[in-house]
């Protein structure tokens, strides 16, 4: 087998989560929450994720190749994080549900460090590649939380 049709794979795998997460645009309702001062522009977050999912592709390509008995377990953490991405945009934008999106970031952000955990014990090189993933999901996490309470929410209405 070529040993880039893997990485072509994982190449349309992300592109396929960035297209269907990418489905549920910011849009207007985005636009008119009230976002904290330190948010990015919105033109940063297209080329951010492009850039961590080329890695992510690459990332999971290294760990396929290795062929180390650990690398299986390793990429169901992969696809797991690239499916609970998708399910992030369809609660923030799709449903208008940041409290709900919080929550899934959560998970994003654990399973993110759980991957590279898991990748970094397959391949070192690997494990690096999925660093701007862990720090950029644990960014977003706080966003997501503050966008949250500052539209009503948050863990404090949780308890009232």
């Amino acid at each position: 087998m070529n040993r880039y049709l893997p990485l072509a794979l994982f190449l349309l795998a992300v592109l396929a989560a960035s297209v269907l997460g990418g489905s549920f645009a910011a849009g207007s309702w985005y636009q008119d929450i009230a976002k904290p001062e330190w948010t990015p522009p919105d033109w940063l977050f297209g080329p951010a994720w492009g850039v961590i999912y080329v890695c992510m592709a690459v990332a999971a390509w290294l760990v396929w190749l290795s062929r180390h008995r650990l690398r299986s377990g390793a990429l169901i953490w992969w696809f797991l994080v690239l499916a609970l991405n998708v399910s992030w945009s369809w609660l923030m934008f799709g449903l208008h549900r940041p409290g709900w999106a919080f929550g899934v970031c959560v998970l994003i952000v654990a399973f993110s460090i759980m991957t590279c955990r898991a990748f970094f014990l397959v391949s070192g090189r690997a494990g690096l590649l999925l660093l701007p993933l862990v720090f950029w999901t644990a960014f977003a996490c706080v966003l997501n939380y503050a966008i949250w309470s500052m539209n009503g929410g948050g863990v404090g209405q949780m308890f009232r």
